[in-house]
């Protein structure tokens, strides 16, 4: 007898998601589980079973029968708990931003090449967590990227990642010189990537380049494009991006003296 005849359409990406979060060992026994009604038909857990069949793994959920069938049009209208929530009851402050920071981080590491929009950019509640615990120092780069947000309009997480992989993998580069000239564009010349990116980034704020619309790959390939010419230093009066284009990798160049950590040598920045 078939027992899931009256339930709403399948949405594959939802099992798909559901079944990875099964594979990654991430389910966990809630009080949301699988129900039939007084006739044995399913009245809920369809995605969670299909899950359950694509992972080809076993897990442990709560079973209930005999629930009134007039009680399935209120079954999952609640609201879905989001990152930032789990990140907020986490105790981390920022977490809408956080969550967001974090999901583009992932993205950025694993597949910087690919749209980062659709089912196979979602993140899990749980690896935000362990993102977050990977990489603690993405807390002070939320602070860092609200602050870039006000002064360019790029989006809080392109400025937020910018900063965290540039910081991590060039410490021997000043950015307190990057950030300040990004900040106000004050004093620099008609051709200084910080002040290209600037009014870039301002341009498209306004509607005068491309679209109105928020891109934080797209905000974020013109960051690290104007942060290696700066490093390198190399004047940059233009950005833009090619179909296709890939992001950038992070300049290895050995910094120019006006990017420098005060006070390092060039012994120092060779070793």
């Amino acid at each position: 007898m078939r027992t899931n005849t009256l339930n709403r359409p399948l949405s594959r990406q939802t099992v798909t998601q559901l079944a990875r979060a099964i594979e990654r060992g991430e389910w966990k026994l809630t009080h949301q589980g699988i129900a039939f009604d007084e006739n044995g038909q399913l009245v809920d857990g369809q995605h969670r079973l299909e899950a359950v069949v694509k992972a080809g793994t076993a897990v442990n959920m709560l079973v209930a029968h005999g629930v009134p069938r007039a009680a399935f049009t209120v079954m999952d209208t609640g609201r879905k708990r989001t990152g930032r929530d789990a990140l907020s009851l986490a105790g981390e402050a920022n977490s809408t931003h956080l969550a967001a920071a974090l999901r583009g981080l992932q993205l950025y590491l694993s597949s910087p090449d690919v749209n980062w929009s659709g089912g196979s950019s979602q993140i899990s509640n749980d690896q935000l967590l362990t993102i977050l615990e990977k990489h603690p120092d993405m807390r002070e780069s939320i602070n860092r990227g609200m602050a870039l947000n006000r002064a360019t309009r790029v989006t809080v997480t392109a400025a937020s990642i910018g900063w965290y992989v540039t910081s991590r993998e060039r410490p021997d580069v000043d950015q307190a010189l990057w950030f300040d000239g990004l900040v106000s564009g004050a004093g620099l010349s008609e051709s200084d990537p910080r002040l290209t990116l600037r009014n870039t980034l301002l341009g498209m704020a306004a509607g005068k380049r491309h679209r109105r619309k928020d891109d934080s790959r797209e905000h974020l390939l013109y960051y690290l494009k104007a942060w290696n010419a700066w490093v390198e230093g190399r004047s940059l009066k233009l950005l833009r991006r090619s179909p296709g284009e890939k992001m950038p990798k992070i300049t290895r160049k050995l910094p120019q003296p006006h990017v420098v950590e005060r006070g390092q040598t060039l012994d120092e920045i060779i070793s």
